[in-house]
């Protein structure tokens, strides 16, 4: 992992040097393109900034030198922007001001408020907000009786990028994930916020699929699910000093629901702290659904305040109430580490492993474990269901101490 993130990173810089001889540059093609200056864009939090903002993007794709897009301090209206490559050459797209989305839910004939598509070479900056505007959604009206609506807008999604960066930006209240990483190749994420509250469903702060060499680094994640969640085809990822709280904490998953999933294969979720979450650190996979692997995952040095189910395995993963819960778990886990994970736990079931009857988790470490709570129930307990985990170092509470109850305790959150 260490030599992926590495090349990874030497990577980016290469890439961030070459942007940034941007400044010196003017005249045929490149330098400095400002959307207030050079295409009328205007910060009266009314007219849209589409046109100007595709009208820029068009200058810079086509240049054959790298060029930056500024879009300047003050409040603007953008409709929905998609902002596609091939390019010829770098671009930074730099947001000084705050881009608001429209309030109104019905105004998206498409999951995706802002997509960055198909680019090498990019960089996103500037420590601008994007507000999707999205307390209004939040109330999940007309959605069938649960709290997932698909067809809400997404507030960044980057598709099938290859070596960017993205850095100090902030996301808040997306109706939907806040950022969406898809099909993409080495991309960081630094110094990234992500803000909503804690009753805005299903807006996870990063949702990763089917990418390769994905850093979250030193980044602040405030939501009402998943801080982050990775999906099928994830894998080489780093997950470094994040914050996460509120929200469901770092999850795996869910996986094994959908025909033809890719392998999760190869993630480290280190220094990271949670506070007031529903999970710490989580594997999810569907019972009784279709087969896939995760393997090589490892969490380690992790915090938790208050959490209410701080490591968890969970292979009956059953939101809604909508599988077949009596079956077993048809995804394969392997190589599975929890180390120096330390703090306090708000229910008792601190540490919950339940892994398939019929394909038992393999090679599952659990090393220093120190995590109490306080409670009219009792000390913490640590469960464990079809997996014979190597234990090392401290142990609170003591591994797989405890029976797994007839009727297992649900996640407070899914």
């Amino acid at each position: 992992m260490a030599i992926q993130f590495n090349f990874v990173s030497s990577m980016l810089i290469l890439v961030l040097l070459s942007i940034s001889s941007v400044e010196g540059q003017g005249g045929g093609g490149g330098g400095v393109i400002d959307v207030v200056a050079r295409f009328g864009a205007k910060a009266d939090e009314k007219t849209d900034l589409s046109k100007p903002l595709l009208d820029a993007w068009k200058e810079a794709c086509a240049s054959t030198s790298p060029s930056k897009i500024v879009i300047p301090k003050g409040i603007y209206f953008l409709s929905t922007a998609t902002l596609d490559g091939p390019c010829k050459a770098p671009i930074e797209l730099q947001v000084q001001g705050t881009v608001k989305a429209p309030a109104d839910p019905g105004a998206f004939k498409e999951p995706k408020w802002i997509a960055f598509n198909r680019i090498e070479n990019f960089k996103l900056s500037g420590g601008g907000v994007f507000d999707g505007q999205g307390t209004t959604a939040y109330k999940r009206e007309g959605c069938k009786g649960h709290d997932y609506c698909g067809s809400l807008p997404i507030n960044l999604r980057f598709d099938f990028l290859t070596n960017a960066m993205i850095q100090d930006i902030t996301t808040k209240d997306s109706k939907q994930f806040q950022a969406n990483v898809l099909g993409c190749k080495n991309i960081t994420f630094e110094h990234f916020t992500v803000s909503a509250p804690d009753e805005s469903p299903n807006t996870d702060g990063i949702h990763i699929g089917r990418s390769d060499g994905v850093n979250v680094l030193n980044s602040e994640i405030k939501t009402g699910d998943d801080c982050v969640s990775i999906g099928d085809g994830s894998k080489n990822l780093v997950i470094n000093g994040v914050t996460c709280g509120p929200g469901h904490g770092i999850s795996i998953g869910s996986l094994g629901l959908f025909k033809n999933e890719e392998p999760v294969d190869g993630v480290t979720v280190k220094n990271c702290t949670m506070t007031n979450t529903s999970n710490g650190v989580r594997i999810k996979t569907w019972p009784g659904a279709e087969p896939g692997t995760c393997s090589n995952i490892h969490f380690e040095d992790i915090t938790v305040t208050n959490v209410s189910s701080p490591i968890i395995i969970d292979q009956k993963y059953c939101p809604w109430n909508k599988c077949k819960i009596n079956e077993e778990s048809k995804v394969k886990l392997s190589n599975i580490s929890f180390k120096n994970i330390h703090g306090t736990s708000a229910r008792p079931e601190a540490v919950k492993i339940i892994c398939s009857a019929t394909l038992p988790c393999e090679n599952v470490e659990l090393a220093d474990i120190e995590i109490t709570h306080s409670g009219p129930t009792g000390p913490a307990v640590s469960q464990c269901s079809n997996v014979k985990p190597k234990v090392s170092g401290k142990q609170n509470p003591a591994a797989c101490s405890a029976p797994i109850p007839a009727k297992p305790t649900l996640p407070l959150n899914q």
